[in-house]
């Protein structure tokens, strides 16, 4: 089924019973659905097939961020007034709800009687540019833990999964529609423009920032030749993950914030038994107890504004960036959970945690990054 004006494309009506999730549901529920689904939402309806609420993933990344339990009811994290197209809207009127509601990926689509009918992809009513977001890739590093592995090699070329590692973060981005690359790069800097070239073997576009000095994360931007007119990517070249970057960026967009940083669960165990005490009397006792922190998982998105807070000289890192952002404005950045896989490769016992992840994810005919 599609809606069609005169002189404007049909546009295609998406089936949205995949998505449909119930009340009873739990958020793990919501998170399968919204994972196997492609459509990226899930819509919640009663026994008449009534819409009664959505939930996206940018909903459940924040109801993460809060500590909800992944079996709690759904209702806890469910929009129960999302944005929704009546089945008689006109193209013209569907552009003015997109525009006037940003960053809506899906749009359900409802009867008169409030009964999901299907879906609209709000990307086919007002096309978005994802390719003119650049990328900046942080490929510098030398790379010393890694040794004796990067004594011949840059660490972002160490291959895994049958690539380089910088080769499947750069396959990720162009997955997601993503095609503009800066390449930051100092240590074996010539094996890494040898290989890239300018990107056109990979059918996306890649330019270099030679750094001469150690320059930081953050301090390596001051390298761009202009400043970007849009929201950019920066993330660190040794790290692999299946996270949707287009997902990434506009909940970015969303949050109406300076600044993105991605974070990832990290669990620490204490080895032994951990007593409590009070005025030389024990009160309490935990058996290896494990503590859950949230850490830098080394993706960034910047608004261009950000770049005024880098300083014209020194060395500078991405922490000391997001510190002078939050001085200035406290409501300047902003978290973004990674749910997906993700491997930080700074030790070799890391490389090999890769490479052995990657093989497993290709075994299950899920490549790690798709063919060029």
């Amino acid at each position: 089924m599609s809606l069609s004006t005169k002189g404007v494309s049909p546009l295609k009506l998406y089936p949205a019973e995949s998505t449909f999730v119930t009340l009873s549901s739990t958020v793990i529920d919501a998170i399968k659905v919204v994972d196997a689904a492609a459509m990226q939402i899930a819509l919640c309806i009663d026994d008449d097939k009534r819409l009664v609420g959505v939930i996206t993933d940018g909903d459940i990344r924040r109801a993460i961020l809060r500590g909800t339990q992944l079996h709690s009811p759904i209702s806890q994290v469910l929009n129960y007034q999302p944005l929704v197209a009546r089945e008689d809207m006109s193209m013209h009127e569907l552009g003015q709800l997109i525009c006037a509601k940003s960053r809506i990926l899906r749009l359900p689509v409802v009867s008169a009687a409030g009964k999901v009918i299907g879906l609209y992809r709000a990307e086919e009513i007002a096309p978005e540019a994802a390719g003119e977001w650049p990328v900046v890739l942080m490929a510098g590093g030398l790379g010393s833990r890694l040794r004796p592995y990067t004594d011949s090699m840059p660490k972002p070329m160490l291959e895994v999964g049958g690539r380089p590692i910088l080769e499947q973060i750069i396959l990720q981005f162009k997955s997601h529609g993503f095609h503009r690359f800066y390449l930051s790069v100092n240590y074996m800097a010539e094996v890494i423009k040898s290989h890239f070239g300018d990107g056109s073997n990979l059918g996306v576009e890649v330019s270099y920032l030679e750094e001469f000095e150690r320059m930081g994360t953050a301090g390596s931007l001051r390298l761009l030749p202009t400043v970007p007119d849009t929201p950019f990517f920066v993330m660190n070249g040794d790290l692999l993950t299946t996270t949707d970057f287009s997902m990434l960026m506009h909940y970015h967009l969303d949050c109406g914030a300076e600044a993105t940083m991605c974070l990832r669960e990290y669990t620490v165990e204490v080895p032994y038994g951990v007593i409590e005490h009070e005025d030389g009397r024990l009160t309490g006792f935990q058996e290896k107890p494990k503590h859950q922190h949230f850490v830098n998982a080394g993706i960034y998105v910047l608004n261009p504004s950000a770049l005024s807070h880098v300083p014209a000289e020194g060395y500078f890192d991405m922490p000391s960036l997001f510190d002078k952002l939050m001085a200035d404005d406290p409501a300047a950045a902003t978290v973004y959970p990674l749910r997906e896989y993700w491997c930080d490769i700074g030790r070799i016992e890391d490389l090999e945690r890769a490479r052995y992840d990657a093989a497993e994810i290709i075994a299950l005919k899920r490549p790690l990054s798709p063919a060029a």
